[in-house]
């Protein structure tokens, strides 16, 4: 299995990220969730404007959010496109103000909600909440409390 990342950095915002953990973080999750042969999904960095405009069109919310995923289930020949995860850099750093560490740990938590999101798991109810909160824990080697402070 290789997963393959393509990451786009649009922000104002730089260096909350690191190419290598976001691709080994991508593939801890994929091989964890039984993803199987070759995939691809593409990560955009962008400011609130942005990510705003596409939590309107897409799920008429008329305001900025923190991470959007929109799935894929496609394939090109034998490789598996999942998606694209798009995550506001500025919220990031907006919800931790002059913590870098903190923002890079939420970048993380970000991307892993994402592709998450990309793999088909959801939040819709207590249930799934905290099962996506224990996959965050787990993936991220976190505590539960840290991987989604509201999960009981």
């Amino acid at each position: 299995m290789a997963i393959s990342v393509d990451i786009r950095n649009e922000s104002q915002v730089k260096r909350l990220y690191r190419r290598d953990v976001i691709e080994r973080l991508a593939e801890r999750v994929c091989a964890g969730e039984g993803v199987k042969g070759d995939a691809e999904l593409s990560v955009l960095f962008c400011d609130d404007d942005l990510i705003h405009e596409l939590n309107n069109t897409y799920r008429k919310k008329d305001k900025p959010t923190d991470v959007l995923s929109f799935a894929q289930e496609e394939s090109a020949g034998n490789l598996r496109i999942l998606g694209d995860i798009v995550i506001s850099l500025e919220t990031v750093q907006a919800r931790f103000p002059g913590d870098a560490a903190a923002q890079r740990q939420e970048v993380r938590l970000l991307f892993c909600h994402g592709l998450l999101h990309l793999l088909g798991h959801t939040h819709d109810n207590a249930k799934s909440q905290n099962a996506m909160a224990q996959k965050q824990a787990e993936y991220l080697d976190l505590p539960l409390g840290a991987a989604w402070p509201t999960a009981v």
